[in-house]
């Protein structure tokens, strides 16, 4: 008899149904309703703001030069944006150490067990909830106005009060003290760290002679620097993107002593219409905010210990 060969006789697959896919692929629906925000409200204006970077677009006359580096040169070139740069790196520089020296101070003190707590916990961090407010502004240009509550105070001492709004060396400082102020929301995550550095640390410490600074120094602050690396990058960013307090309490003055570069970018694309050179400021910002960070990220391996090994750092 003749062999018969066994021959594997190919089953087509089945093609899945819509329902099917959709259930293979449930991820990517979750996460759509994100992409589709993301694509339209950040992905697109980026694009945007770079393309219109490179021309002359006014927002009522159009744009007539596409592809010109004429922005970005007067970035650097105009005296009043390479001041506005100059105050920017000033506030930056002024509020952000402040800033976190005050929240970790706070923080500090408030980890101890003392009497109502609680109270003082929510008292500190009130400030960091209300402080981006317009309402909170308005009141701060009220306290520091020439009539205002901090120079009636001064004059039942018989100080003489300065012009701290009109005058170009208080005025800047009176913004800064605004952003200090809120820094409760830092002092909330230094609090969490604290809490999580081990007793016995202290306890061993305490033993061989350390006092309270020495165990601050020596213990607290090498543990938590992971959290000083990220308040520092944090604070940072939103330092370099300020706005309420010099528009509202100041208008950049005086002699755009407090205008800041999100404030001059404010200025050129919604009163000059100048839609081509906001952009340019807006990107060279970015540009510096990146610098900034990729230097914080490459420094943190000789001050930033992790627990986990050496290696992570």
């Amino acid at each position: 008899m003749a062999k018969v060969k066994n021959s594997a006789v190919a089953v087509p697959k089945k093609k899945k149904t819509f329902l099917a896919v959709c259930k293979d692929n449930i991820g990517f629906f979750y996460i759509l309703p994100w992409l589709i925000g993301f694509c339209i409200f950040k992905l697109y204006p980026m694009g945007s703001s770079l393309f219109y970077s490179f021309t002359d677009y006014n927002l009522f006359k159009g744009m007539n030069v596409i592809g010109t580096l004429q922005n970005y040169i007067d970035v650097f070139t105009t005296p009043k944006i390479v001041k506005a740069m100059t105050v920017t790196f000033k506030y930056a520089f002024m509020t952000v150490p402040l800033k976190l020296v005050f929240a970790l101070f706070i923080a500090y003190i408030l980890n101890f067990k003392i009497k109502g707590v609680n109270f003082f916990r929510t008292a500190y961090y009130v400030p960091s909830i209300l402080g981006g407010s317009v309402a909170i502004a308005v009141l701060w240009k009220a306290v520091f106005r020439d009539d205002g509550l901090l120079n009636t105070l001064l004059g039942f001492f018989g100080i003489n009060g300065p012009s701290w709004l009109s005058d170009p060396h208080y005025a800047l400082f009176v913004i800064c003290l605004l952003r200090v102020w809120q820094f409760g929301s830092a002092m909330v995550i230094f609090l969490a760290a604290l809490k999580g550095v081990p007793q016995d640390l202290y306890e061993a410490a305490a033993i061989d002679g350390a006092g309270k600074w020495r165990q601050f120094f020596s213990v607290t602050v090498p543990l938590i620097t992971p959290v000083i690396f990220y308040n520092l990058v944090t604070q940072l960013v939103q330092a370099f993107q300020e706005f309420n307090g010099p528009f509202i309490i100041t208008k950049g003055g005086p002699r755009n002593s407090t205008t800041l570069v999100s404030l001059l970018i404010y200025n050129s694309a919604f009163k000059d219409y100048n839609m081509g050179m906001a952009s340019a400021m807006a990107w060279v910002l970015f540009v510096v905010l990146m610098i900034f960070t990729v230097i914080a990220f490459l420094s943190q391996k000789y001050w930033v210990f992790y627990s986990d090994d050496d290696g992570g750092r």
